[in-house]
């Protein structure tokens, strides 16, 4: 009986007792900024916002007022934000997807199954630049989504008034389920204020899902009816590639994305010829590392509901990582089926198909990809992910000589379970993997887990690995194999009454490699002290100890000049210090350092600054470099590589951009220019123009350059 009363307690939610009403709108909206129809003086409002930062013990200071209501085919948003203090509103820019930190703004968090778990979020600056994103993991926000909602902000001597109407065509959403989870959030630079409705402890973002207080729709949300939406591309470019001497290519291309509602919950997303050049360049780092990098996905094809695929694992244990699908060879067509079944179930499946690279004899190739969760306790679920990959007539015994090689097929079939406790304190996940790969049959499995006490005082966390030696994840981010690792972590924080720091407090980590019998190969142990202050300006101090015992030659300077011995040993202290200024300043800047050993008896020191300053809210521009000193025994000596890039954002309207940056990486001996004007001419539909620019610095020589325009146009039908 006391087992059953703790599950039944578990599943009762924290926020249950905020509630707002909603109720059909009486009257027509005009998405103006100015509240004066007869359904706003109609709707219920949210107001008596909690304060979280700097104290979250109180009511907030800073006054806010929301209300809410919907027809038949659109979710309404009012809100009024009264001025903290005297002065002007503080942004970065009109850039879409501003840093939350480092702006004046409202955010919308709504959790339509409300299971505490998965959801969607919107919001605006003071300038009236929009946010929108996907919801995962409970609080964990996805910001390259990108869809259909029309917003404007206005402002006032006393208040800024956020007005927003949001398709329900846009969000997915059960039919019959009358209680939403929803919370709302605002930060307030001025007086360093960060506040909800529904209160959240001050160790948790604002956008937890576990502390969402409930919605209340007066009947059952309207069926948003036939919801099928077609975005054609057509594509002009020429490029040139001076270092082949390839004579110029001329690019004349157009395709076409589909998005299906099979339910109000569940989508088809079907793709023929996508083409993604208008997406970021990723930002260049120097490799210092033995193993390969992590560059995020950004294409927006793979991101709705694409948690359920790419968070299986740990971020250096991922058997499915979509950046594997499309980069090598082109995408020819795609599917992918995903959402809610119901409050508990979720769905995912994809099949994309990539065509044959000549150049490098990559053979056409077949990527599927399922999974299946179930919702568990409150908001807790257990997981099963299968991953197929599959080389289209393809056999290895018949490859020319000096032709690579490469597998006829790699599967990976896995399970896992995801624990979240009902007040958030309790997060943790365990899994089990196994790959199939041909002609191997042993030592391929990986297994893993890690629990995580989060107090107002206390983090405390486990984790632990194995991956066997013949593991392999094709289509994952897997950069090291043959290991068991170890790494427990805690950290204590205070929180002055008064004073200018907020919070402030140690934490320890340990990470410990060894091989599957146990023979220790790395480990690292690292002391950090963290300063908040409430101006919310940041520093860190740290000290570690570090021992690597390579498995593999290794060059440390990834250049391919020489390497270190297999089974070298290496050790080294090392020192530093990160600090960053408070936001509010029109000059913000993030200084980095550190000093000590390196491989071979080495010493290192690297510095990292970024240098920015915003004409708000039209003009942000940004200067970041990195140095690197290594001073090594020979053949390798003394080097040192810079990485410089500055960049530049205009924002002439928040329908209106312009991006430019310059990228120096002296050790790859690359400067990258790259810039990008778009225009958005109706919600979701861009034209973009896309320039980029590769030389190597010395002598000055172009190594390959391109010039892109793209139109995509979203036709709701």
């Amino acid at each position: 009986m006391g087992c059953i009363f703790t599950l039944q307690a578990a599943a009762q939610k924290k926020n249950d007792q905020y509630r707002l009403q909603m109720r059909k709108a009486t009257s027509s909206i005009k998405i103006d900024g100015i509240a004066d129809e007869q359904a706003w003086r109609d709707a219920d409002s949210a107001s008596n916002f909690f304060m979280i930062l700097p104290m979250d013990t109180s009511f907030a200071n800073v006054r806010t007022y929301v209300k809410m209501a919907y027809d038949n085919q659109q979710l309404y948003l009012l809100v009024v934000n009264y001025n903290g203090a005297p002065g002007p509103y503080m942004v970065e820019s009109l850039r879409r997807d501003f840093s939350f930190l480092k702006n004046d703004n409202f955010l919308l968090f709504m959790d339509p199954f409300d299971d505490q778990t998965n959801g969607f979020t919107f919001g605006a600056n003071a300038a009236g630049a929009q946010w929108d994103g996907l919801m995962y993991d409970g609080g964990k926000v996805d910001l390259s989504w990108d869809n259909k909602w029309t917003s404007v902000v206005k402002n006032y001597p006393d208040k800024w008034i956020f007005e927003a109407s949001i398709p329900f065509k846009t969000i997915r959403y059960k039919k019959g389920i009358t209680k939403w989870g929803i919370n709302f959030g605002r930060n307030d630079l001025k007086t360093t204020e960060k506040s909800s409705w529904a209160p959240v402890p001050r160790q948790f973002p604002s956008a937890s899902l576990a502390y969402t207080g409930t919605l209340e729709w007066d009947t059952v949300p309207p069926n948003p009816g036939p919801n099928i939406s077609l975005i054609p591309y057509v594509l002009g470019g020429i490029n040139k590639n001076y270092d082949a001497g390839s004579p110029t290519k001329w690019r004349r291309d157009a395709g076409l994305d589909a998005k299906i509602a099979i339910t109000s919950s569940l989508n088809l997303d079907l793709t023929v010829n996508p083409d993604f050049s208008q997406v970021d360049v990723d930002k260049q780092v120097t490799n210092l590392d033995r193993f390969e990098l992590f560059f995020p996905e950004r294409r927006q094809f793979f991101l709705e509901n694409g948690d359920q695929f790419t968070n299986f694992g740990y971020s250096t244990l991922r058997p499915f990582f979509s950046r594997r699908i499309g980069l090598g060879a082109p995408i020819h067509f795609g599917a992918r089926l995903s959402g809610k079944l119901n409050r508990n179930w979720r769905l995912g499946v994809m099949n994309m198909q990539t065509g044959k690279q000549s150049a490098t004899s990559l053979p056409a190739q077949n990527f599927t990809v399922a999974a299946l969760q179930r919702r568990v306790f409150s908001r807790s679920n257990i997981g099963m992910l299968l991953i197929n990959k599959e080389s289209i007539n393809y056999n290895p015994d018949k490859v020319q000589p000096g032709d690579p090689v490469y597998t006829r097929y790699n599967r990976n079939f896995g399970m896992e379970y995801n624990l979240a406790s009902a007040n958030n304190f309790w997060t943790g996940k365990a899994l089990v993997l196994k790959s199939f790969s041909p002609g191997l049959s042993s030592n391929d499995w990986a297994h893993a887990g890690n629990l995580q006490y989060t107090s107002k005082n206390w983090s405390i966390g486990w984790q632990h690995e194995y991956v066997g030696r013949n593991y392999k994840a094709e289509v994952g981010y897997v950069p090291r194999t043959g290991y068991i690792r170890f790494a427990p972590t805690a950290t204590r924080l205070f929180f002055p009454k008064s004073g200018a720091l907020l919070s402030h407090g140690p934490q320890l980590t340990s990470t410990n490699f060894f091989t599957d019998k146990m023979d220790r190969t790395d480990n690292e142990l690292m002391l950090n002290y963290g300063m908040v202050w409430r101006a919310r300006n940041t520093l860190n101090v740290w000290a570690s100890t570090t021992y690597i015992q390579l498995l593999q030659p290794f060059d440390p300077l990834n250049l391919g000049k020489d390497s270190l011995q297999a089974f070298s040993k290496h050790s080294w202290n090392t020192v530093g210090a990160d600090y960053v200024s408070k936001p509010q300043s029109l000059l913000t800047y993030a200084l980095s350092a550190r000093y000590g050993g390196y491989y071979a008896g080495g010493k290192r020191f690297t510095a990292t600054g970024e240098l920015g300053y915003r004409f708000q809210p039209y003009v942000s521009i940004a200067m970041s470099a990195n140095y690197n000193q290594l001073n090594l025994p020979k053949p390798w000596g003394n080097n040192g590589f810079w990485l410089v890039g500055p960049r530049v954002d205009v924002t002439m309207t928040n329908t209106l951009f312009f991006t430019g940056f310059v990228q120096y990486n002296e050790q790859m001996k690359n400067m990258n220019v790259n810039t990008r004007f778009q225009w958005r001419y109706r919600p979701a539909s861009d034209l973009f123009i896309v320039y980029t620019d590769n030389y190597l610095p010395e002598p000055f020589y172009v190594k390959n350059r391109a010039l892109v325009l793209k139109l995509v146009y979203w036709l709701n039908l």
